[in-house]
């Protein structure tokens, strides 16, 4: 299993989704939470609505950005909280598609997508 993953996460309807083909996602939404997340951390990159890159980890890994800290579990998906930004987000049990359980602490890097 990769150490890092990578979704380009952009915006359909008013919310953030991603697809990923090789594990079977398309449109899935981040929501609960998640959502505002991603707002606060793509506000300066430009025209991340029509898509960013987000690579993420279970581990740190150099360029990452945010920590987030496992809660608790509920509806089958997991709270997350950022220190950092003071905030907490649900990830939908999408998550076990990338990890075989819910991760104590996820590290993120959000840029701008190449093109």
């Amino acid at each position: 299993m990769n150490a890092l993953r990578v979704i380009h996460p952009y915006r359909y309807e008013g919310m953030w989704v991603f697809d990923d083909a090789a594990v079977g996602l398309v449109k899935e939404p981040f929501v609960s939470g998640a959502d505002t997340v991603i707002d606060r951390m793509v506000a300066s990159i430009p025209n991340a609505a029509e898509g960013f890159t987000l690579v993420f980890s279970d581990k740190p890994f150099p360029g990452y950005q945010g920590e987030f800290e496992w809660r608790r579990e509920e509806y089958e998906g997991n709270w997350y909280y950022s220190p950092a930004l003071d905030m907490e987000g649900w990830l939908c049990p999408a998550l076990f598609k990338y990890f075989d359980g819910a991760p104590p602490k996820l590290f993120a890097q959000f840029k701008a997508k190449q093109a």
